[in-house]
């Protein structure tokens, strides 16, 4: 309820829908599925009966191998928070599997890339 001479503040149809999706639950910590994590199908797994159209599309996305958490949040165009609460269900019903995300990646020092490039081009010239 508004105070008289105040506006009341704009509700975001994106945060109602983010609402209703998520039956209004709370959030997974980032822990549970950092961005860089990567899900798939578990094999010989069947879609859940009266799944949501979001789950029917986690799934399509999944069906065709590993996808980083952030990719299925991009691809659904939802909240990365949503997205991970709807793959935690799916993880909990045993449909998903995870894979923890790749190391980052190593830097080298210039003489190494300098002595690839020089072999390189010492078999392609």
């Amino acid at each position: 309820m508004s105070v008289p001479g105040e506006e009341a503040a704009p509700v975001s149809s994106e945060l109602v829908r983010s609402y209703v999706i998520t039956g209004g639950r709370r959030l997974p910590s980032a822990e549970d599925f950092s961005l860089h994590m990567l899900v798939t199908l578990a094999p010989d797994r069947e879609l859940p009966l009266g799944a949501s159209p979001e789950v029917r599309a986690i799934w399509e996305l999944c069906a065709g191998g590993y996808l980083a958490v952030a990719e299925v949040a991009a691809h659904l165009g939802l909240p990365v928070g949503v997205a991970r609460l709807l793959l935690t269900d799916l993880a909990e019903q045993g449909h998903l599997l995870r894979r923890s995300p790749p190391p980052p990646a190593r830097s080298e020092s210039r003489l190494v890339i300098e002595k690839v490039l020089h072999g390189l081009q010492s078999l392609y010239a």
